[in-house]
């Protein structure tokens, strides 16, 4: 809770205000692209398929196969927009967040080893785990109750896995991340799926993927101001 009032206070930062819809304006644009191009060739491929699945065989009827098509489409295009999203937000936005959440913690020295490649491969990996679990977890949709948690689950699993690296990247040797890694898992997972909610909310949603950044960016500099100090305070 702490780090979401630290974030609600750096909201309103001239950089964060600078960033703050550039990744949602972005994931917008190359959907509505995307979309545009290939709706209705994905549309017509998944039709296809459900035509020759034991489903189809029983509901053969040219509503149910055209209804239940766009209900798979968005199903499989909704987590590839968030994902995309955060993505994004991480290479656009997390650069001007660490700077500006840093200024909180002047003692932390730049003792990260931050690079592009180490974010990209951070990222791919996520995003790699995030759509596993999706379809995985796909077929628990029609229960009602997992339409709305699942997603929630598996965006938490993604917001804690790519803010984390970003946010430790220039502050935390390998060591020191692994560490708060390893002993905050639950914390972080609990952060991402709170924040995983406000993707829920019109127009909050706009400034969700900023705001998480800077909650996880505090929650992590400050663990890691907090690790530096008991280790100095054991040195004898």
């Amino acid at each position: 809770m702490e780090a979401i009032s630290r974030a609600m206070r750096d909201l309103m930062q001239p950089r964060i205000l600078a960033v703050m819809v550039l990744p949602m304006v972005a994931t917008i644009v190359v959907w509505s692209i995307v979309l545009w191009m290939f709706w209705g060739s994905w549309r017509a491929a998944i039709r296809v398929w459900l035509a020759g699945t034991y489903v189809g065989t029983l509901f053969p009827a040219d509503w149910f196969m055209s209804g239940t098509s766009v209900l798979l489409l968005v199903a499989i295009v909704l987590p590839a927009m968030f994902a995309t999203l955060v993505v994004l937000t991480e290479l656009i936005a997390m650069p001007q967040i660490v700077i500006v959440v840093a200024r909180s913690y002047p003692r932390l020295e730049r003792r990260g080893e931050a690079s592009m490649v180490g974010s990209l491969s951070n990222a791919v990996g996520g995003v790699l785990v995030f759509f596993a679990l999706w379809l995985v977890t796909l077929p628990l949709w029609p229960t009602g109750i997992g339409a709305f948690v699942l997603p929630a689950l598996t965006s938490a699993y993604l917001n804690q896995r790519l803010f984390r690296y970003d946010a430790l990247a220039e502050h935390a040797t390998r060591d020191e991340y692994r560490s708060i890694v390893t002993r905050k898992r639950w914390p972080l997972y609990g952060l991402g799926l709170l924040l995983a909610l406000l993707y829920y909310v019109p127009f909050v949603n706009l400034i969700a993927p900023v705001f998480s950044g800077l909650a996880f960016t505090h929650f992590c500099l400050r663990e890691l101001d907090g690790l530096r100090a008991t280790s100095v305070a054991r040195t004898p």
